[in-house]
C-alpha cells in the first residue's frame, strides 16, 4: 500500500480541473497534506494511506497546538485533509473517512473594523502628486481596491482587455474560475488614463497581457500590493489591520450604510451566497439598534413602563 503523498500530483489536478480551485488554493492544500505525511514520517515512522486512523490526526492537531499554530490555521489545515481523503475514496483508495466524525475548533472571530469614510477621503487627498510610473499606477491600484473590492489576486490579474473605459466596465476572474462584470465610476477614468501614459513612457509598446506591471513590464506581486497598501493607509489610519482586504470589507459596508442593498453588493463581491455578505451589514448594527430605539413607539425607555 502506498503512502499519504502518492497520490499528491493526481489531488492537485483534480482540485486545478474539476474543482476549479485557484493556483494559490490548491497549493496550499497540497502543502498541508505534506506537511501531515512530515508528522507521521517524524512520529509514527511513516504509516500507510488506509492505517491513517482519527487517533493520529488527533495527535497532529495538539502538535500543531503545541507549535503555536492558530486555531483558524488548524482548521484549514484540517480541511485540507478531509478533502483528500475524500478524493481518496472518489478514486477507490480507501473506503472511509477517518475525519467523518471530525469537528472544527471554536475560536472567536476577529472583528474587522473597516476604514471610515473620512479615512478613506484623507488616503486620496494626501496621496503624492507627482505623476510618474510608479506613483499613478498605486493611485490607481487603490482607487480601484476601494472603488470595486475586488480581490487583491483578481486585481493582479486584471487584464488589459477586460478593462472598457467607453463603457466603465471592467471583467475579473474570480474564485473557482468564476467570471463577473464590475462597473466602474467615471472619477476612476482619469487614473486610469494617467497610468496607461506613464506605463507607455516607462515600458515602451511591451504590450503586457496584465493591466498592473512593475517597471520591467512584468505582471506585479501578491507582496507589492500589500506593501504599498499597508504604506499609504499607515499615512491616515491607525488600525492595526492595514491590507487590499480591508479596502474590499470597506467597500462592502460603505455602500450598505449609503443604502445599497446586500443583494446587489453580494453580486458586486463575488459571493457565492448571501450568508458571506451580510458580515458587512451586521457592521452597521449599532446604528439601526439606535434607530430602533429611537423610534419603535413601543421602547419601553420612551414609555418609561
Amino acid at each position: 500500500m502506498s503512502n499519504l503523498i502518492s497520490f499528491l500530483s493526481h489531488f492537485k489536478n483534480y482540485l486545478d480541473i474539476e474543482k476549479k480551485y485557484s493556483k494559490n488554493t490548491s497549493l496550499a492544500y497540497c502543502k498541508d497534506i505534506s506537511d501531515f505525511q512530515f508528522f507521521l514520517n517524524e512520529t509514527q515512522d511513516g504509516v500507510f494511506v488506509n492505517e491513517v486512523i482519527y487517533a493520529v490526526i488527533r495527535s497532529w492537531i495538539v502538535y500543531l497546538l503545541d507549535n503555536s499554530n492558530s486555531a483558524k490555521t488548524i482548521n484549514r489545515k484540517m480541511a485540507s485533509l478531509k478533502c483528500y481523503f475524500n478524493f481518496l475514496i472518489k478514486t477507490n483508495q480507501l473506503d472511509c473517512n477517518p475525519m467523518d466524525n471530525h469537528k472544527s475548533i471554536q475560536f472567536a472571530k476577529t472583528k474587522q473594523i473597516p476604514f471610515s469614510e473620512e479615512e478613506m477621503k484623507s488616503l486620496f487627498n494626501n496621496f503624492p502628486e507627482e505623476q510618474d510610473f510608479v506613483n499613478t499606477r498605486d493611485r490607481l491600484i487603490l482607487e480601484l481596491l476601494y472603488a470595486t473590492g475586488i480581490r487583491r489576486m483578481e486585481l493582479i490579474n486584471l487584464e488589459c482587455k477586460n478593462v472598457d473605459l467607453q463603457k466603465q466596465i471592467i471583467k475579473v476572474l474570480g474564485k473557482r474560475n468564476k467570471e463577473r462584470l464590475i462597473p466602474i465610476i467615471s472619477s476612476l477614468i482619469p487614473f486610469f488614463n494617467s497610468y496607461m501614459l506613464q506605463n507607455k513612457k516607462q515600458n515602451g509598446d511591451l504590450n503586457s497581457i496584465y493591466l498592473f506591471v512593475n517597471k520591467n513590464g512584468e505582471k506585479i506581486s501578491e507582496t507589492l500590493v500589500y506593501r504599498l497598501v499597508k504604506k499609504h493607509l499607515s499615512i491616515v489610519s491607525e488600525k492595526v489591520k492595514k491590507s487590499p482586504h480591508m479596502l474590499r470589507h470597506s467597500f462592502a459596508t460603505h455602500l450598505i450604510n449609503n443604502g445599497a442593498g446586500i443583494n446587489s453588493v453580494k453580486d458586486l463581491l463575488g459571493h457565492s451566497s448571501l450568508a458571506s455578505t451580510q458580515v458587512y451589514a451586521h457592521s452597521n448594527l449599532k446604528e439601526l439598534q439606535n434607530a430602533y430605539k429611537n423610534a419603535h413607539p413601543r421602547n419601553k425607555d420612551k414609555t418609561g413602563s
